[in-house]
């Protein structure tokens, strides 16, 4: 039988032990999910889910065949559904734990730790449970469309391990949840993200826990690098003025590069409760920094950020325009888990179903990342120059037969970009505007009267 620690006796010789068959039982007895001795018991279970989801989510009939024993679909679903969602949790933080800790030391900035984080959509089933808990994209009819997750997650950007990752219904801002994940950060720490995660209160709350955030400016956030420039002031609960910046200017840093005061606004916003946004500050010191995009590929030319990494001797503004520059890099992190994994289309038809179907899929990509890190240390190159399709097929391997940690090294090719245009043609068929029994209706009338 395939076990999680023969799967991870390759990648690092002391972790052979990280998650025994005893190890899922005792978090089994923390979580209080009591079970009876059976072929498909929750060792067992969690086993073949790992295996599934390690070979692209794989039909429950083409599993079977990896493995020695036999068992009926209906059983391995029944035994899916025993699953808890903590236990899968559990195992899953207990995991990434020990993975994190292997390679803590690795890619420290300024030494800071630095997470990015980002939102994405994932698609499943059309099922009323999905529909009724995560709706689905406007613009489509009823019986039309499929429902749709919003998915924020947070990786690290040294390793790329995932940190956390929150399934929410479609229509969730990011910073709904965004402040969720504050607690698996350290004193410290950098979190960089776009402009979704910039606002007064995301920015505060960073603070008050110590840490640090580095995001591109708001739309509708006007920055002004002139010297003593004017700004709008509050009066009686209103602004002022129009068209001017909220923000008070305090010193100039650098061309395009100046520490500002930001006030707090005067609504609470929607996602943040009354009560937190009473708790915050009135004002906060940060800094605001322009810098110019030179990079052949990119359709930004100017980026406006904001930090709470105020030091310009510590933090040059060139190195922070660097570090937001590698953010593109969790957009790669969420294409290897919805097109290489195969995560952007879920197969449960539950909402439980689902949410236990990302915990597996976030154990198996930090299981490849824990790959890529040992064999890039090996290598001698950066975790990023790792091909993760090359650490996913070694992975599978490794289940099954001892073979050498030595991974394919991606070539550094700065400066390549591509047209945003697509070659391959999508097929000539029209998308469905009527739900699938009207149209079965439509069919028999035309050939009853043809």
């Amino acid at each position: 039988m395939v076990s999680i620690a023969k799967a991870l006796a390759q990648v690092k010789e002391d972790w052979k032990n990280l998650v025994p068959a005893e190890g899922i039982v005792q978090i089994c007895r923390q979580v209080g999910h009591t079970f009876r001795r059976r072929l498909l018991g929750p060792v067992e279970t969690i086993h073949l889910f790992l295996l599934q989801v390690l070979y692209g989510n794989l039909a429950i009939s083409g599993l079977a065949r990896l493995v020695d024993f036999a068992f009926t679909e209906s059983a391995y679903c029944q035994a899916r559904g025993r699953l808890k969602v903590e236990l899968l949790a559990r195992l899953l933080a207990t995991v990434t734990g020990s993975l994190r800790r292997a390679g803590r030391a690795v890619g420290l900035w300024h030494g800071h730790r630095v997470y990015h984080i980002d939102g994405t959509g994932v698609s499943m089933p059309d099922t009323a449970e999905l529909q009724a808990y995560f709706g689905q994209p406007g613009g489509q009819r009823e019986g039309c469309g499929f429902p749709v997750a919003h998915v924020l997650a947070m990786f690290d950007a040294a390793t790329g391990f995932r940190i956390d990752l929150i399934a929410a219904p479609l229509r969730r801002h990011d910073l709904a949840d965004a402040w969720l994940m504050h607690p698996k950060l350290l004193a410290g720490d950098v979190l960089i993200g776009d402009r979704g995660f910039c606002s007064f209160a995301h920015l505060a709350l960073l603070i008050g826990r110590d840490l640090h955030g580095l995001f591109r400016v708001h739309q509708r956030i006007i920055v002004n690098f002139r010297a003593g420039r004017r700004h709008e002031r509050i009066s009686r609960g209103e602004w002022s003025a129009k068209g001017l910046p909220r923000s008070r200017w305090i010193k100039t840093l650098g061309y395009w590069d100046q520490l500002v005061e930001w006030f707090k606004p005067k609504s609470c916003p929607k996602w943040m409760d009354p009560a937190t946004y009473r708790s915050l500050p009135e004002s906060i010191i940060v800094r605001e920094l322009r810098y110019r995009v030179e990079r052949p590929g990119f359709r930004v030319r100017e980026v406006t950020a904001v930090t709470t990494l105020t030091d310009p001797v510590g933090y040059p503004a060139e190195e922070l325009a660097e570090l937001y520059f590698a953010r593109w890099r969790v957009e790669c992190n969420l294409r290897h888990l919805k097109v290489t994994l195969g995560l952007d289309v879920l197969k449960c038809k539950s909402v439980a179903g689902v949410l236990k179907e990302l915990l597996m899929f976030e154990l198996v990509y930090n299981l490849v990342r824990a790959a890529m890190v040992k064999a890039a240390q090996r290598q001698g190159v950066e975790p990023d120059r790792i091909s993760f399709i090359d650490a996913l097929r070694w992975l599978r391997q490794a289940l099954w037969e001892q073979v050498p940690l030595r991974l394919k090294v991606n070539p550094l090719r700065a400066g390549r970009f591509h047209p945003r245009v697509r070659k391959r043609r999508a097929k000539e068929y029209p998308l469905m505007q009527k739900p699938r029994w009207k149209l079965l209706q439509e069919m028999d009338r035309k050939r009853v009267t043809a």
